[in-house]
Formats: structure tokens, sequence, C-alpha cells
């Protein structure tokens, strides 16, 4: 079939694979624009562009759909199906409606359970004990159409955002081969719509989120440190000092929330509102990112000494 592919970041990278992989003619690739990156700011090319480019694949960057000297552009390679994976544009109806099956995307999450920008983080931080790929068809509505197909992935206890991304990065992308395999074969997609009365909603991170808060329970902030690895990444202080945590576990104990209370072979146990975080990996200002046995080998710290202050 004719795809048009719109997706940029890495999550999106294993789906384009995959689809050129199945003998599918990509005829266009719709990416967002070069962005500045790194210490020098130069401009560096999406991860979706970047593959694109090695298949010889055309690839179009507009800094919006709206504008119908792209849409000119977009309807002249007369595509059969569009598929989007974290596009990142708005995709006004004018588009929607040009393939001639229409257009369908990767979701991180079972919906209707976390429409929005950050699901898989959100997953994380509510404790759900699994997540998922929904491929759905794009309405106008922020992840609001009807679903073609989903899978389920349990979360481990030692899930991170990371791990979660690239695990719904690969199953996603096996999820839309089989349904291009479908919509080819049959040339209709059947698709059930969403209950709205369990939408709930993944809101866009903030940085400030990602502070600790010592009062809370150990399992609440074990679950931030995963969901925000790797960004915004949680962060505490140490002796006047942000210190980002990225790793932790929790057990049962009780003590001043913030205060360590001893250490064991994985980490440095801190008491929190109920139970006690086990940091096990941590980074401080202009050093690396370090196992907390490491790092206590370079630096003195006592049972009594604080976090957070």
């Amino acid at each position: 079939m004719k795809i048009i592919f719109a997706g940029t970041p890495e999550f999106a990278v294993p789906a384009l694979q995959a689809l050129i992989a199945a003998g599918h003619d990509i005829v266009m690739v719709l990416t967002q624009p070069d962005r500045p990156s790194g210490r020098g700011m130069k401009l560096k090319a999406s991860p979706v562009k970047q593959l694109a480019l090695t298949h010889q694949i055309e690839v179009f960057q507009p800094e919006t759909l709206k504008d119908p000297v792209v849409q000119a552009r977009i309807a002249v390679v007369n595509a059969d199906v569009m598929i989007v994976a974290a596009y990142g544009l708005i995709i006004p109806s004018a588009v929607l409606d040009m393939p001639r099956y229409g257009c369908y995307n990767i979701h991180a999450s079972l919906l209707p359970r976390w429409r929005g920008a950050a699901p898989i983080q959100r997953a994380l931080l509510a404790g759900d004990s699994e997540t998922g790929v929904t491929i759905m068809e794009v309405v106008p509505a922020l992840d609001a159409g009807a679903m073609v197909s989903r899978g389920v992935l349990p979360i481990g206890e030692r899930d991170t955002a990371q791990t979660l991304h690239d695990a719904l990065a690969e199953l996603g992308a096996k999820l839309m081969v089989e349904a291009m395999q479908k919509l080819a074969r049959d040339g209709s997609l059947p698709a059930t719509p969403q209950d709205e009365t369990l939408v709930t909603y993944a809101h866009k991170l903030e940085k400030s989120e990602a502070a600790i808060d010592w009062q809370q329970p150990a399992a609440e902030i074990c679950r931030k440190v995963r969901a925000f690895n790797p960004f915004p990444v949680a962060h505490t202080w140490l002796d006047g000092e942000i210190c980002r945590l990225w790793m932790a576990s929790h057990s049962p104990g009780n003590g001043k929330p913030g205060e360590i209370t001893g250490f064991d072979e994985a980490g440095i146990l801190v008491a929190c509102g109920e139970g006690l975080l086990r940091i096990e990996e941590l980074q401080m200002p202009g050093g690396k990112r370090m196992a907390a046995n490491d790092f206590l080998r370079g630096r003195s710290l006592q049972p009594g000494q604080s976090f957070g202050a």
C-alpha cells in the first residue's frame, strides 16, 4: 500500500522500519522540522527523518499542516493510508480525509485510559499494573478515535519510562504492520468506539513534578523515580546540591522523612512518610550516574543525614 508516515521521535522509528520491511510503499514521511540540539545548538534531524533518508524516502517537514500549499503537496502523493506515531503536530480534517482508507495512530496506552501527551509516565505514576498500545482511527478530537486493535504490556516493578517506551514502540510497530496487512487484504478495518465514561488524561509532564517530597509514601516516590527516568529525572537536595535519582525501590520501615536510616547491599535507605526508599542509582552535579554503592565509596554519608535539605 501507498503510505504517508507521520512521526518524529525514537518511539516512531520501529513502526516506520517495520512497515518498510513489510514491503509497503512509503510515499512520504512527515516529520517535524530540524531542531537545535546539543551544546552547539546545531540543527538536528529527527530520528524518523534520519531513517527515512537512509531509505531514500521523500521527507516533508512543514511547520504546520493547516497551510493550503502544504496540504496540496500532501494530496498529490495520492496515498492509500496515513499512519501517525508521535508526530507532534495537529492534523486538520482536510489532511485526514486525503488517504483512501483514512488515518491510523499508534498510541502508547490502553485507551480510553491515558489520552494525551504523557501516557507512559502517567501509567507508572498511577501505579497501573499494565499498559499497552492502541491502534486507533485518527479524528480531530484528542486520542478519541475508534480502536482497531490493542496490545497489553505488564508493568514490572523495575520498569522505567524508558524501558516501557522501548517495549511499547516495538509492540506498536508489530500491531500496525498486522493492521495494514488486514487493511490491504480486506479493504477496511473494523473499529470499536471508546467508552467515554472511562477516559483519563495523561497531562504533559512538568519539571516541577520531579521534585521529591519525602513526606509521601516510599512506594509513590519510587514510582516517581521510575516514571521520570530518563526525563525530567526525579531530584532532591543533598548537602546543598541537587541530587538526581535514577533508580530506586522501596521496603517497609520508618523514620523521619528524608533521613538516611542505613545502607544495604543495594543502596541507601531513606525514610519517607510511609516506608523506606532504597536509592540504587543517583547523580550529583557535574558527576556521572552511578550505583549507590559506588557513590558511597567516594562520599561519606552517615545514618541521620538527610536528603531534601
